[in-house]
């Protein structure tokens, strides 16, 4: 048997070192697209599609707290309205007692009885996202009617006193506010004008939150910047006001880091 030479040992080592290193860089690689897919795929969004829901009933995958929320059909498609034609202010939804229960448990008591006390905006809150603290959530809206308002709002930071913000356009007055919602009293905590809103079209409407910082975009175009005195933290869902009859789709909820 011949014995290799010198040199050709040394070329075995070098592919045999080479290989190894070929394997770690590949793992290292894999390793380092893992860590980059992960993220992004822990933070898919949540998106609430109502073409599976029942026509004239309430929505299942939200929870009608104050107000006449229930599911329409416009142009082949489910869509979800609040009917403000027959609202009276103070008007709690049907059954809120069970539903301040799905929402909160134990805590609902607390709930329950503020939102009794001041039912004064239609509401109604996304079942499957308990704590949304920082992101986006978007949704379509149309204004079909109203002589007082119509109003299409995202609600977030909803907190079992009941409490909360949203961020509001409305059809009649052309404007986009970001207002609060304290201890049964409600205040403007960022007030745009001149952001055109017409009735019967349908619109974008998107709040992305950063830490702090709250960003109110309509229809693509970014209006209305805040900082907040605290980050968020609390439910989602959709808001309205007084006699709005409004449309809601494509209500979307993505969480950030």
């Amino acid at each position: 048997m011949v014995e290799p030479t010198s040199t050709e040992t040394n070329r075995n080592i070098s592919d045999e070192g080479g290989a190894i290193m070929n394997t770690i860089s590949i793992a290292v690689s894999a390793f380092v697209l893992a860590s980059l897919v992960l993220p992004t795929a822990a933070q898919q969004p949540t998106k609430i599609d109502f073409s599976s829901e029942t026509v004239g009933a309430e929505a299942k995958s939200l929870v009608a707290v104050v107000g006449i929320w229930r599911i329409e059909s416009e142009a082949g498609k489910n869509v979800l309205a609040v009917d403000g034609r027959q609202w009276k202010e103070g008007q709690s939804s049907a059954g809120v007692a069970d539903k301040a229960r799905a929402l909160y448990g134990e805590r609902y008591a607390e709930f329950l009885d503020r939102v009794q006390a001041y039912a004064y905006y239609p509401y109604a809150v996304a079942k499957n996202v308990e704590n949304f603290s920082g992101g986006e959530i978007a949704v379509r809206f149309e204004g079909l009617s109203g002589r007082i308002d119509q109003g299409a709002g995202i609600l977030f930071n909803l907190k079992p006193n009941g409490d909360y913000l949203a961020l509001r356009a409305n059809c009649l007055e052309n404007n986009l506010v970001l207002w609060k919602f304290e201890k049964g009293k409600r205040s403007s905590v960022s007030w745009v004008r001149n952001t055109p809103t017409a009735s019967k079209q349908w619109h974008d409407l998107k709040v992305r939150i950063s830490g702090t910082k709250v960003e109110g975009y309509l229809d693509g175009k970014l209006y209305l910047e805040h900082t907040l005195s605290e980050a968020v933290s609390g439910r989602v869902g959709l808001w309205s006001k007084a006699d709005s009859y409004m449309h809601f789709a494509d209500y979307m909820v993505t969480s950030g880091k």
